[in-house]
């Protein structure tokens, strides 16, 4: 156990804002035929127009987030969605309706394939979130065997998720985006034929200033969040739910006679509603045990304690208290101001459910002591970096050239060992993409630009309908050790940087119009380098697609495609935003309070949905459709990768003996 310091927080000053700069420019070449010039020019006036649109209307105002996996259903009145816009995968389920439990509850989605599934909800560099992923088995598949998997957020693992056959499990995390403009939520399979699912997934934006003692390369995993002595669980402004704490064996339930409670005075912001009631002993010399939910291993924990005084004191009275761990105290002595409210914070500080948190009298109090609300986090380790920013800006461009791998999202390489399904990754803190698999993926077009992928050893594209030259950058990728190109359409005469480069493994077979040898294109399907074989993983299509060569192109107007794509998301945008913040209980199991409630959710988050720019994908759009329409003089189809919008186990509120 180590013990540190704490920090009281008794003024703050919160301004909560959002800012997004847009800048586009679109260089249209004078090649492209003067209809898909406009197209271009159309389609990027559009795309400005939404993304001001959206930041307008976000600006100023806290975000949120509320999705229903599994279903199609938008429950406007309490702010749910459906989940169909924001991920590829999966197969949506509903529990029989003998179990049912709630809309959102009902529904859910099961992932049979894939090394993860992902859903990226959009968010902005520096923005704290709080997270929370629900689940509810159910008995969905009529098995009686709910599954355990892994839970993990922007390439962090988040938690084991060991689910329950009628009990929703839910888990929370508060972290600060360190990159790009999204963030991440995946489930993946860690035991055989149990299969990972989701039932609900939120999403909010806190104050910058919250929570603010935690270092911004750590996140906070949710054990606790209790509001003592009220009789339900309480939602707030930020979508947290405060589970009712009972005063049991001797402990008493007060409630304040405060006209108001300034809850502004504390840096967190709880809600006058948790601070109206309270729970204390009945003298002096008894303490309040204080459950914290913390794992059996001793981890690194964060407490925010809050305490408001329930009546005027007279000059006789005096309440002071303490808080403890085990028999050392943790805090200075602490007074409970009337009409406002004191947090205390501690940190720093390592504990496991072995260790007693305890409030106790301090020395010189009249008063005995008394709690309002508590909440416990467990500290994570440092957070991931990501995956190299060059990679991942290529694999973006990868998915908008090629539609069918748009269904892989989430951090490329990390946690390992989940990486996407076609991809290799080194093991180094901030990993690099060493090999691609994309034999048989129907892949059509020119070579893709993976010149910036510097760290690749293999790249096998065999058995695809790519065309054109093989671009000479190959032959001198310092790293690059395997290079399958066969059954394609490449024509032209093989780089001599690729052909006269003894140190790769080169197959081209199946290439009739490939001229390998620089002489004759009679030569051409042979291989320069012995042996044609070419080893590597195979892939299942999340999406069950049937892996043969394409002969055939797929036509489509992209000119239709995205500004239909950008116009869609401006309107939700628009929709959710402004209407009306869900009040609604739409997950109505946690109203179980104390008899496993805080495993429970109560469907009473936000509603708007965080719509900012899309980034790296937009970008990677318009470059693609120019280079297209310049070299080829046709609409080609290009079809967007929906942005899939997006927990530490959070155990019941068990109380025992004096402990609350």
């Amino acid at each position: 156990m180590k013990v540190e310091f704490f920090t009281i927080s008794t003024s703050v000053s919160v301004s909560v804002s959002i800012s997004i700069s847009i800048s586009i420019s679109i260089s249209i070449p004078s090649l492209i035929p003067v209809a898909q010039a406009a197209a271009a020019a159309t389609m990027a006036k559009l795309l400005i127009f939404a993304l001001l649109a959206l930041s307008t209307l976000s600006r100023d105002l806290a975000l949120f987030i509320s999705i229903d996996c599994g279903s199609s259903t938008t429950y406007s009145a309490e702010g749910w969605i459906g989940d169909e816009a924001y991920i590829q995968n999966g197969e949506s389920k509903r529990v029989p309706s003998r179990n049912s439990l709630s809309p959102v509850m009902n529904t859910l989605r099961v992932f049979y394939t894939g090394n993860k599934n992902c859903y990226s909800l959009i968010a902005l560099k520096g923005e704290k979130l709080l997270v929370r992923a629900s689940f509810y088995y159910g008995n969905y598949d009529q098995k009686s065997s709910p599954p355990t998997f892994s839970l993990q957020f922007d390439g962090n693992p988040w938690a084991i998720v060991v689910t329950s056959n009628d009990q929703v499990i839910y888990y929370e995390v508060i972290y600060t985006v360190k990159g790009g403009t999204s963030t991440s939520v995946c489930v993946a399979q860690t035991q055989p034929n149990q299969f990972p699912f989701i039932s609900a997934l939120e999403m909010s934006s806190l104050g910058p200033n919250m929570y603010s003692a935690l270092d911004s390369n750590y996140a906070l995993f949710l054990t606790r969040r209790v509001a003592f002595g009220a009789n339900e669980t309480i939602s707030d402004t930020y979508d947290r739910n405060w589970v009712p704490g009972v005063a049991v064996n001797g402990l008493t339930a007060v409630t304040s006679d405060a006209p108001v409670i300034d809850g502004a005075t504390a840096d967190d912001y709880p809600p006058e509603a948790v601070l109206q009631n309270a729970i204390k002993t009945s003298s002096t010399s008894e303490s309040i045990k204080l459950a914290t939910n913390l794992p059996a291993v001793e981890v690194e924990i964060y407490v925010n304690a809050y305490f408001s005084e329930i009546t005027t004191l007279d000059s006789t009275q005096k309440r002071l208290l303490q808080i403890y761990l085990d028999d050392k105290p943790v805090s200075d002595p602490i007074v409970p101001p009337y009409q406002e409210v004191v947090e205390v914070t501690i940190f720093n500080l390592t504990a496991s459910s072995s260790n007693n948190l305890s409030l106790v009298a301090a020395s010189g109090s009249m008063l005995p002591p008394l709690i309002n609300a508590m909440e416990v986090f467990s500290i994570s380790d440092q957070l991931t970096d990501g995956t190299d920013r060059n990679d991942e800006e290529q694999l973006a461009s990868l998915q908008v050239q090629y539609s069918v791998l748009g269904q892989w999202s989430g951090d490329p390489c990390l946690p390992f060992p989940f990486t996407w399904d076609w991809l290799n990754c080194s093991t180094d803190a901030t990993p690099r993409v060493t090999a691609l698999y994309l034999s048989s993926f129907e892949l059509y077009g020119s070579f893709p630009d993976l010149s910036s992928m510097d760290a690749l050893e293999i790249i096998d594209l065999h058995n695809n309908s790519l065309e054109g030259d093989i671009p000479d950058y190959l032959g001198t990728m310092p790293n690059l050790k395997q290079l399958n190109l066969a059954d394609n359409d490449f024509t032209g005469t093989l780089p001599k940087s690729i052909s006269n480069n003894k140190n790769l493994k080169l197959t081209v077979s199946g290439n009739k119009n490939l001229c390998v040898s620089g002489n004759s294109c009679e030569a051409s399907g042979t291989n320069t380098q012995t042996g044609t074989s070419f080893d590597g993983p195979e892939v299942t299509s999340s999406s069950g697609i049937n892996r043969k060569k394409k002969n055939n192109k797929l036509p489509a107007i992209l000119g239709s495609t995205i500004p239909t794509f950008f116009l869609f998301w401006a309107g939700v945008g628009v929709y959710v935003i402004t209407r009306q913040r869900r009040r609604a209980a739409a997950v109505t199991s946690l109203s179980a309070g104390q008899n496993g409630g805080a495993n429970k959710p109560n469907g009473n988050g936000g509603n708007s949905v965080n719509v900012q720019v899309v980034g790296k994908i937009s970008q990677a759009v318009m470059h693609e459709f120019i280079n297209n329409n310049n070299d080829t003089g046709e609409q080609t189809r290009m079809e967007i990768p929906d942005q899939m919008t997006d927990q530490q186990m959070y155990e019941g509120e068990h109380t025992s003996g004096r402990n609350v």
